[in-house]
Order: structure tokens, then C-alpha cells, then sequence
């Protein structure tokens, strides 16, 4: 049977961890009083034994004195402590409930520390849930205004739609346009965490127009406002008669961003005179923006639900500590508190609000009503989706393909070694064509093997991954489905190429098994962009739309995932440059006439080397820069400067590389050198949130995930060790007789090792944020907000 307190911390919410009833420190206090009373009773044994020898008087007298005694227990047991309500200092702060102790056996230090400590945890519960409660309550009466604005728009669209001939009593219908004046509203009235493409609108019966600005006044409003006319685009204001309304949009692709740019840059051409045009600039209200409005309107009331659910877990679960505590003081004290602190628990404010289990009710009534055509059952797969069940069967074929793996592989190496392939003195042709192939997926599915560990860990260390990176239960990866696809692909990686090997060594001639690598290599690229639904076709489709976004940066909003999958590509420049020349091998026909130089001379290829070499820290760029646009923190800024300076050392050794000059060298040290020591910086002080001099934990940071502390100062020295790989682009060492390629491809994967160790911490302190914020649940920006009339 599983203890509470392991069943009450996996069932927790992570993030409100702090929140919840300190059942540990409590049970650390009832030991302490157990021990305490163990000393009395040895005591009271003692004296028990003196009292024997008493009179007869004394017998005589004992009935009377034995029912007066009784009489006064009962009256002792029925009030061994009082609970006291009391009104705090600040009214937002709610009651607070203090224990006064009756009973004199209870009446000690420890059980004093013990009552207070349960005060302080019953008094922050109430907090929290009232904290929580009245946001949540909050969040839903402005959903509720929003879905009766968008109502409202459907229906005039409809019949806008509808109306076919003007009629001339239109000004009593309902029209939806706007006009754009030069007037700049401040941004800072309704600041969002996403920067908002807007398309802003006034909603009132009859025409609308222009309210007059002197020219002056405008002229003054443009220049005030001009430096920072892109990221206050969401503080565009229309003047409009009657109700004014905006529409706001995140710049989330590069039709909402390119299209916010043409309209500001278009605005600057006309916006040169009192009026924004010559009759002012009518923005329609389509059906594609109602529709982006309403996806967001569900969205938001899909995290509502989610969050309501938290808060209902959130107090049974801490009504349950309560009582398992309070049983627990009970069995060690023989005392009868539990019916009289659960009485106070149970009429506290988060046990007996219903405030938020109706608005949950209510919720999910809207979102059947107005998002799922009456349809409960399908409502419930968007306000309550159900994880995908773990199978056996996925750990069954995990120990098969790892089996197949090792076998395949140790006869591969042990072929490879008697054919003498990777020794200096190997075969050139093959060490130039097929060896790229195998190390270009050796790196891949590392990479993915260390993310299926990080996986592990995440979940062993209560880190929330699935919230971090906004995951959707349908595109979630387990740790057994990451090594299953691992351990698969490796072991078709490594057959495939076993049986080159064998071919080679019958006798074939290359022509021919040179096709393999190519079949293997278009292989995987097929498989990725199966259109079937099979091999986890939601999590690769994902996984593409993830590679588009960092691929068209910074046309796309930055969010978590992008940029955590961009500084795993910053890992993997080898692999890159791999996959670079085998399609070039391949493409351009080489594997026939086995002329593998071709593409290292032709200069369209050495151009693309380099291009390739500092895409990813580029693409990281611009991601730096997109964040620093939308959010306008200058720490964005100094991250952006970091790949840059990562990508001048990747172009700098790469000319190294071709050139071997002395100026060359010089170059590639210095700004090596300057890249470390920045990247290792930020990997520590922002990254990983370590080397705080202030805190409680010497050089590390308040909050610790992992026990052990030493555990930190390793993976600090073992990524300052692997932070200096480039030296080997300057030293050349080599391992005796082995091929400077597989030197390279260990110095890769130890570049892998590093990145994958980085992650763990990475998402660490991403989730100690999370959670020091009680941030359990997406905050959804809402696309409509009201502008007053001046």
C-alpha cells in the first residue's frame, strides 16, 4: 500500500507546491511530540509503581475521587483545544484561525509548535484559494463579456452577409466597420505577455466616422510615439461614435507579422495630414478574424477549465492532508482533536466556497454550447483530453530493438575492424561517403536518446515539461516512445549499414552498394513526412511545424519549444554539415563515378558550407530578436549577442579549416575563446540560474530540484570541459592510429552529451519560475478590449 504522503505529492500540482499543505514538516513535528510522550510514559511507569504502597483511607476515598476525575476527563476530552477566527490586518487577507490549547498533557512546547505550524498552513491555504478563486472568477466574467461580443459580431455578420440590396433604413442595422485615425493610444494601458497584431473596430448602430484632431496636436502624437510604433501596435486607437472595440491578433505567422508591417509602413506614406486618408481608411471585419478571435476565446476558456480543475484539486487534496494529520495527532496523543479542527477546516473559506465549482459547471456549459454543437462528449476531448495510455508492448520492442542493436553493431565494429575502415589508412572512398551517412544518424538519435533521459528525469524530479513546452496530449512523447523510436531507427541504421559492409567485403562492386546509404538516407525523410496516421503522426507533424517556425525566424512568435528546439540545432552543426554533403554526394550523381571531391570543389557548395555552419546560431538570432520585439526586454538583446558571437568563431573555423593559415588560427582562438566565455555565463547565471552569491545555497540558487548539491558543481566543471571542444580544431590530436573523422564525430558527441545535460537544468529553472510565480496554466490574451471615448 502506497503512503499518503507519496500519493499526496504525485498528485499535487507541481507548480502550487509551495501552496499546499507542508505535510512533511508536519509529520516531522508529530515524530517529535511521539518521542516526547515516550519519555512521559516511562516517567508516569515509574511513578505508578511508588503510588502502590498508598493507605487504606486512600482505598476507601478512591470511588468518589475516581468519578470526580472522570467527570473532569470528560470535560477536558470535549475541549482539548478551542479555534479561535480572528479578522486579519489587512481585509484582503481574509480570517485567520489560531488554536488555543485546553488540555494540560497537551499542553507542551511541541504540541504548541505543532498547532501553530497547522494555523500557518490552514491560514495559507485560505489564501491561496482565495487569491486563485478570485482570479479565476475574474478570468471568467471577462470571458463571459467576450463571448457575448463575439455572439454579437457572428450575428452581424450574418446578416451583413444576408443583406443584399442596401435598404434605406440600413443605420438601423447593425454595422461593423471602422476608422483608423491618427490618434496613438499608450501601450502600456493594456500590456499582454504577446505582442498583438490589431485590428480594432467600433461596434454601434448606425455609420461611423472620424472624430476632428487639430493638426497640431496629431503631428505631436505621430512624432511622440514613432520610435516605438511597432511594439505599441497594440495600442492603435479608433475614435468612433458609440462603443469602440478592438480586435487583437498575436503576431504569431508571418501573414499576421508581414501584413502588421505593411499596414505601419503603409500608415507612415499617408499618415501625413490631419486625416488618415482622404475619407478615412475602412477596416472591414471579415470572417477570418472573427474566426481567429473565436480560437482564441476557446482557447482561453479551455485553460479556464483547466485551472478551475487545478483549484478543485488543489482543496480536496489539502482538506485530505488535513485530516490524515489531525488522525496521525490523534493515534500519537490519544486525544480527539480531528472532530474539532475539521469542524474549523471544513468551515474555512477553500473548503466551503463553491464559488469556483460553479463557475467550472458554467464553463463547461458555455464551451458545450458554443464550441461543440451540443456535444458533450466532444467538448470533453478539448476541456478534459486523456493521456495515451502506456503499453507493454512499447517495452517489449524497446528490449528487442536494443538486443538487435548491440549485436548488429558489435558485428559491425568487429567487420570494420578487420577491414581496417577507420584506421588512417582505410579506405578513402568509403570513409568520405558512407562513414558521413552513419555518423550523421549516430548524432541524430543520441540527441534524441538523451532527450527520452531528460524525459525520465523531468518526471522523477516533478518538473512540468508538458506545461513548459504547452504540449498537447495528443503530440506528448513519452520517455519509452523516445527510446523506442531510438533504439528502432539505430538498429535499421546500423543493419543497413552491416550489410553494406558485408557486400563490400564479397566482393560488390561500390556502384552498387553505394545505393544503400541513399536509400537510407530518403528513408527517414519519408518516413517524417508520412501523411498516415501511424509512427506517431501528430508528434512528427509538430515536430515539422516547430522546424518551419525556426527555419522562416522571426516571422513566427517565439514560444518555449522554438527556441529550446533551436539550441539543440546549435548542437548539432557536425550532423548538419553531414547531411549537407551526403545530399550533395547523392544529388549531384557522385556516387556513380565515385568522384566524392566534386562537391568540395565546387564553390556554390564551399558557400554553403559556411552558410550552414552559423544557420542555427543565426536562426537563434533572430529568435533573440523576435523576443526582444515582442516582450522588449534587453536581456534578449545580450542573448542575441552570444550567437552572434558563436557565429562568427563557426565561420571563422571553418575558414580555418579550408585555408590553414596563421591568421586564420589566430582569428578562430580569439573568438572561440570570447564565444566560451560567454555562452558559459549565460549557460550558468541565466540558463541554469546557478552562481547566485546570495543565496542560501552557496553559489547556487535558492531553490533546488535535486538533492544533492554536489551534483551541480559537477555538471558545471563537466560543461565548462565540454564547452572547450573547439581546442581541438587548434591542437589536432589524435587517438593512435584512428581517422581524424572519428576524432571529430567523439568531439560531436560530446557536444551532444553537453546539450543534453544542459536541458535538464535548462528546464529546471525554467519550471522553479513557473512555479514561483503559481503559474500552472497558460494566461490566454483576449481579442476584444473596449476603448474610451476622449
Amino acid at each position: 500500500m502506497v503512503k499518503f504522503s507519496k500519493q499526496f505529492e504525485g498528485q499535487l500540482v507541481p507548480e502550487w507546491k509551495e501552496a499546499f499543505v507542508d505535510y512533511w514538516q508536519l509529520k516531522k513535528d508529530l515524530k517529535r511530540i511521539h518521542s516526547l510522550n515516550a519519555q512521559h510514559a516511562g516517567t508516569q511507569i515509574h511513578e505508578k509503581e511508588k503510588k502502590s504502597k498508598c493507605s487504606f483511607s486512600c482505598n476507601v476515598l478512591s470511588p468518589l475521587f475516581r468519578k470526580l476525575s472522570a467527570y473532569g476527563h470528560e470535560r477536558k476530552e470535549h475541549g482539548v483545544i478551542q479555534v479561535h477566527k480572528k479578522l486579519a490586518s489587512s481585509a484582503s487577507k481574509g480570517d485567520v484561525y489560531e488554536t488555543e490549547l485546553l488540555d494540560q498533557f497537551a499542553d507542551t512546547d511541541a504540541a504548541r509548535d505543532f498547532f501553530s505550524r497547522l494555523d500557518l498552513q490552514l491560514n495559507k491555504v485560505n489564501q491561496f484559494y482565495k487569491n486563485k478563486e478570485k482570479e479565476f472568477i475574474e478570468r471568467g466574467e471577462s470571458l463571459k463579456k467576450q463571448m457575448e461580443i463575439l455572439l454579437e459580431l457572428k450575428v452581424a455578420l450574418k446578416q451583413q452577409r444576408d443583406k443584399t440590396v442596401p435598404s434605406q433604413d440600413s443605420r438601423e442595422d447593425p454595422s461593423i466597420s471602422c476608422s483608423i485615425t491618427c490618434e496613438d493610444h499608450e501601450a502600456g494601458k493594456d500590456t499582454t505577455e504577446q505582442d498583438d497584431s490589431i485590428c480594432e473596430f467600433g461596434k454601434n448602430e448606425g455609420e461611423f466616422s472620424e472624430s476632428p484632431r487639430a493638426d497640431e496636436e496629431g503631428r505631436l502624437m505621430r512624432m511622440k510615439k514613432e520610435a516605438s510604433k511597432l511594439k505599441s501596435l497594440s495600442g492603435k486607437v479608433i475614435t468612433c461614435q458609440g462603443k469602440n472595440l478592438r480586435i487583437n491578433i498575436p503576431l504569431t505567422t508571418p501573414s499576421r507579422t508581414l501584413s502588421a508591417i505593411t499596414y505601419l509602413v503603409w500608415d507612415d506614406l499617408v499618415n501625413q495630414s490631419k486625416k488618415c486618408g482622404p475619407e478615412g481608411s475602412k477596416l472591414n471585419i471579415n470572417k477570418t478574424k472573427i474566426h481567429h478571435a473565436e480560437k482564441m476565446i476557446k482557447g482561453a476558456f479551455v485553460e479556464l477549465y483547466k485551472g478551475l480543475g487545478f483549484l478543485k484539486s488543489y482543496r480536496n487534496l489539502n482538506m485530505l492532508a488535513f485530516a490524515k494529520i489531525l488522525k496521525k495527532f490523534d493515534k500519537v496523543t490519544g486525544k480527539q482533536v480531528l472532530p474539532i479542527y475539521l469542524k474549523v477546516v471544513e468551515s474555512s473559506h477553500f473548503d466551503s466556497s463553491d464559488k469556483g465549482v460553479k463557475l467550472m459547471d458554467e464553463v463547461e456549459d458555455l464551451f458545450i454550447k458554443h464550441f461543440a454543437e451540443e456535444d458533450k462528449r466532444k467538448a470533453m476531448k478539448y476541456l478534459r483530453p486523456t493521456q495515451r495510455k502506456e503499453s507493454h508492448a512499447v517495452t517489449f520492442f524497446i528490449g528487442l530493438f536494443t538486443g538487435c542493436f548491440i549485436a548488429l553493431f558489435a558485428g559491425y565494429v568487429i567487420m570494420a575492424h578487420i577491414a581496417g575502415m577507420y584506421t588512417r589508412q582505410s579506405d578513402t572512398v568509403y570513409m568520405e561517403t558512407v562513414y558521413p551517412v552513419l555518423s550523421m544518424f549516430s548524432l541524430l538519435f543520441l540527441h534524441l536518446f538523451l532527450y527520452g533521459c531528460n524525459i525520465f528525469l523531468w518526471r522523477r524530479a516533478r518538473i512540468n515539461y508538458s506545461f513548459i513546452f504547452e504540449f498537447a496530449p495528443t503530440r506528448e512523447l513519452k520517455y519509452r516512445d523516445v527510446f523506442l523510436i531510438c533504439t528502432t531507427s539505430m538498429t535499421i541504421v546500423v543493419g543497413a549499414m552491416f550489410a553494406h559492409l558485408t557486400l563490400i567485403a564479397r566482393g560488390y562492386s561500390l556502384i552498387e552498394t553505394h545505393t544503400i546509404p541513399g536509400i537510407l538516407l530518403l528513408f527517414f525523410p519519408l518516413m517524417l513526412f508520412c501523411p498516415f496516421n501511424i509512427l506517431y503522426r501528430s508528434s512528427r507533424f509538430h515536430f515539422i511545424q516547430v522546424i518551419r517556425n525556426i527555419i522562416l525566424s522571426p516571422l513566427y512568435k517565439v514560444v518555449m519549444v522554438d527556441f529550446f528546439m533551436a539550441d539543440q540545432l546549435c548542437s548539432q552543426v557536425p550532423m548538419l554539415r553531414s547531411l549537407e554533403y551526403v545530399a550533395c554526394y547523392y544529388i549531384t550523381g557522385s556516387y556513380k563515378t565515385q568522384d566524392y571531391g566534386l562537391c568540395m570543389r565546387t564553390k556554390h557548395y564551399r558557400d554553403l558550407a559556411y552558410a550552414v555552419s552559423f544557420l542555427p546560431y543565426y536562426w537563434r538570432a533572430m529568435q533573440c530578436a523576435r523576443r526582444w520585439f515582442d516582450e522588449g526586454q534587453t536581456s534578449h538583446l545580450v542573448n542575441l549577442g552570444k550567437y552572434v558571437s558563436a557565429m562568427v568563431a563557426a565561420g571563422a573555423k571553418v575558414a580555418y579549416e579550408k585555408e590553414k593559415s596563421g591568421g586564420w588560427l589566430s582569428l578562430v582562438v580569439v573568438m572561440s575563446s570570447s564565444a566560451t566565455v560567454y555562452q558559459l555565463y549565460w549557460d550558468f547565471v541565466k540558463d541554469w540560474g546557478l552562481l547566485q552569491p546570495n543565496s542560501k545555497n552557496p553559489w547556487l540558487r535558492n531553490e533546488l530540484m535535486l538533492r544533492r548539491k554536489c551534483v551541480y558543481f559537477l555538471s558545471m566543471g563537466l560543461n565548462l570541459i565540454l564547452r572547450l571542444a573547439w581546442l581541438q580544431t587548434v591542437l589536432h590530436s589524435n587517438f593512435g592510429s584512428v581517422d581524424y573523422r572519428v576524432t571529430g564525430f567523439f568531439l560531436a558527441a560530446l557536444e551532444v552529451i553537453r546539450r543534453g545535460q544542459w536541458n535538464f537544468y535548462r528546464l529546471e529553472n525554467e519550471h522553479l519560475n513557473n512555479a514561483g510565480k503559481f503559474r500552472a496554466v497558460k494566461t490566454v490574451p483576449l481579442p476584444f478590449h473596449e476603448v474610451d471615448q476622449d
